[in-house]
């Protein structure tokens, strides 16, 4: 059973087309436009995906925090697909120090899920597996992650007002 200091959840009530929602996740492309990544190819089940971090284009106060990152090495491995329902992949959580090999380290589990709601998709961001981190980064790779969660939905949101 998860901890509260295994988990982070985060929902939020977009207002757009179930496909369109779908797409802003899982196209590698525009994922990373509102998420500040920049991917080599698209999202694929069971294949490992690599980028760089690159300022998101929704929002410059966050993309000012995500600069100082700017082109570290992310990897993702894309664990699920199922269409308008689940996309998940695994990382490295805050990942961040240029001097530490994290290929060591577990990795912790993104998933979205979308749900019909009232008025809309009901989007759930789940990560889970910070139990298994190293103790000495655990409590501050948790700290950034809720936090950048909950700045993470209120991007998607923005991006889908922008783009239609």
């Amino acid at each position: 059973m998860a901890t509260e200091t295994d988990r982070i959840e985060k929902k939020i009530l977009l207002r757009a087309p179930r496909a369109r929602v779908w797409r802003a996740l899982t196209d590698s492309s525009q994922f990373g436009s509102w998420f500040g990544m920049k991917f080599v190819g698209p999202f694929v089940a069971g294949a490992v995906t690599r980028g760089t971090i690159a300022p998101t284009a929704v929002d410059a106060e966050v993309a000012k925090l995500q600069e100082p990152f700017e082109g570290k090495a992310v990897e993702l491995r894309i664990e699920q697909i199922v269409p308008e329902r689940l996309f998940s992949f695994r990382w490295h959580p805050y990942a961040l120090e240029p001097d530490v090999d994290y290929a060591k380290e577990p990795t912790t589990l993104i998933a979205f899920t979308l749900e019909e709601g009232t008025d809309g998709v009901l989007l759930t961001v789940t990560e889970s597996g910070f139990d298994r981190i190293p103790l000495e980064r655990r409590a501050k790779a948790f700290a950034a992650n809720e936090q950048g969660w909950g700045a993470q939905v209120k991007l998607i949101e923005k991006y889908l007002g922008q783009t239609g």
